[in-house]
């Protein structure tokens, strides 16, 4: 007796053509993505698009859009990859209407609209805010370290820029004369030849991060001899010699041994608990559902500047998507906590709750100290009285909130979806990057609270039908 097994027949051809609506589950998140992207404003990027027919067709603006945010929740930026995924995986091919663009396409798409791709972090967070995600009266704020796409090693000091930048003008201004002795002045005197053609933007950046290696020392130097300035001032204003060691010479401040990456000239070296990086410091305001509702890359090694321009961006991406609801209450680890912040805080804005000290001096502090009573004594500095506030029994239920809310948030984009690093170098490519993934992190969000509202019966294709953008629970 034979086998009874199903035949596996791959040359037998479709009767019918296939349709994409039959190739993903109603509830995948491919559909969501063409369902929340149908809902986005993409007129920025439409108008860039020639409108009088001619030259070759281009790819609709939606449908990249679409790739993108699929890819990018997927935890897949390399534009190559994603062109083998558009030939290979059904999803992506259902994205794609089986339009298979190259990864110079979408690499060229990336960049040439990195500004309102950024913006699309406003428009999900819309989308978020519609379906009742959106919740601030308690937000925490944070920072963490990203990789550059450049190699920590290879950074330069300012001797070692100097040289090869010299070198590199004497080796073309020999090679310019060899050529106007062979070609003639008249036909290519002016234009470098073809093996030093790339070096051109090598020089650029080299003399780019000589410059900043410069300024930054000259920034210093004068920083130190106005310090010097106003000790001298002091001592005249008093008669009296201060106590303590004396500053050190303006020449002496600055940093002879600083470094400048080549690669990309604005990354910086970061400091993180793993060691050092060469990369960036990414910045987001966290509400307690875990919804981005700002979010930052700067080129500073702290977060200590970075709080109350971070709460200023989130009040006003709130405004942009119309939600009333202000900040109730910002809280902070010790890396944002000085008496500088605190006396800058707004008496019409978020309460501050920030640790003064670090993390497990912190959580040392509230299992061994009692909650103080009665009154605050006068006369406490601006550190005295939030370490005062921390140990009351609001103060440590408040703050207990700060580690579950940010912190999962940088561990499911780093870590879950191994995101750690730019694919895309300057500070403005990274932080349009850093947006892109935030947004992505908040159309998860979107669509793990629509499957939890269980699933709808896909009858078309109108995103409406789907709950999408109702303001309801989706049910779909």
């Amino acid at each position: 007796m034979g086998d009874h097994l199903l035949p596996c027949e791959r040359d037998q051809r479709y009767l019918l053509p296939p349709a994409l609506q039959d190739w993903l589950p109603e509830g995948d998140l491919a559909w969501f993505i063409l369902d929340a992207v149908a809902q986005m404003n993409l007129a920025a990027i439409t108008r860039t698009y020639r409108a009088d027919g001619r030259g070759q067709a281009a790819y609709a603006p939606a449908m990249m859009v679409a790739l993108l945010l699929y890819a990018y929740c997927l935890g897949e930026r390399s534009s190559r990859r994603i062109e083998r995924l558009c030939q290979r995986d059904v999803a992506f091919r259902v994205i794609t209407a089986n339009q298979g663009p190259d990864h110079t396409t979408m690499a060229r798409f990336r960049q040439t609209h990195e500004i309102e791709l950024a913006k699309l972090f406003t428009q999900v967070l819309r989308l978020c805010a519609e379906a009742g995600l959106v919740k601030v009266g308690v937000v925490a704020l944070d920072g963490t370290k990203i990789k550059a796409h450049a190699a920590l090693a290879a950074n330069r000091t300012v001797e070692t820029i100097t040289a090869e930048v010299s070198r590199m003008l004497t080796e073309a201004q020999v090679t310019d004369a060899a050529a106007d002795r062979q070609y003639g002045p008249e036909q290519c005197g002016d234009e470098l030849p073809e093996g030093l053609r790339d070096r051109q933007s090598r020089l650029a950046r080299l003399q780019a991060c000589q410059e900043r290696l410069t300024q930054e020392a000259a920034t210093a130097t004068a920083q130190q001899q106005a310090k010097i300035e106003t000790r001298q001032a002091e001592e005249a204003a008093t008669g009296q010699k201060k106590r303590g060691r004396k500053p050190k010479a303006p020449e002496a401040a600055a940093d002879r041994d600083a470094k400048a990456k080549v690669t990309d000239p604005d990354s910086r070296i970061m400091k993180t608990q793993a060691g050092y990086v060469q990369g960036y410091n990414a910045q987001a305001v966290v509400t307690e559902d875990q919804i981005i509702v700002a979010a930052e890359v700067t080129q500073e090694e702290n977060d200590m500047k970075q709080l109350h321009p971070m709460l200023k961006r989130a009040q006003a991406n709130l405004k942009a998507i119309a939600y009333l609801q202000a900040v109730g209450t910002a809280l902070a680890d010790a890396g944002s906590c000085s008496e500088a912040n605190l006396l800058a805080a707004d008496p019409a804005g978020p309460a501050l709750l920030m640790a003064p000290n670090k993390d497990w001096k912190q959580r040392k502090a509230l299992r061994e100290q009692p909650p103080p009573r009665g009154r605050s004594p006068k006369g406490l500095t601006g550190r005295d009285r939030m370490e005062r506030m921390l140990l009351t029994t609001r103060g440590r239920r408040l703050y207990k909130k700060r580690g579950q809310t940010v912190e999962p948030v940088f561990g499911q984009i780093k870590s879950a979806r191994g995101c750690d690093g730019c694919m895309r170098r300057g500070t403005a490519a990274c932080d349009s990057e850093w947006k892109l993934l935030c947004a992505t992190h908040n159309l998860l969000k979107r669509w793990r609270n629509g499957k939890r509202a269980g699933p709808a019966r896909r009858t078309g294709r109108d995103p409406q039908r789907c709950g999408w953008g109702s303001g309801k629970k989706n049910r779909g």
